[in-house]
């Protein structure tokens, strides 16, 4: 499964089903760079979790309605509500763990 790209007018609904995760990302910063990779190895590997990424210059409604003042920030959500905030650079062992208590056994 690949990361798709989600917009302001889309976030809702991308996200209002199971566990999502989506990445809040901008092309200038350095870290996110780093973490996307990450978040891209995930999504192959857990199907069971959507990915989403948005680009914070191009949306900036859904990152203002969420208090998002740092990028990276990943934002978790179980069928629409926000159950995590993480905001800087995570390995993929310390997502995937953290991803893994919202997934249903």
């Amino acid at each position: 499964m690949a990361v798709a790209e989600t917009t302001d007018k889309t976030f809702e609904d991308d996200t209002s089903k199971g566990v999502t995760l989506t990445d809040f990302w901008a092309t200038w910063c350095g870290p996110c760079r780093m973490q996307s990779p990450v978040v891209e190895q995930l999504s192959s590997e857990m199907d069971d979790v959507t990915f989403n990424k948005m680009d914070v210059d191009a949306n900036p409604d859904t990152p203002q309605k969420f208090g998002i003042m740092s990028i990276p920030t990943l934002l978790v959500k179980k069928d629409g509500q926000v159950v995590d905030t993480i905001v800087g650079y995570h390995s993929k062992d310390q997502l995937k763990q953290l991803l893994s208590q919202y997934v249903e056994a």
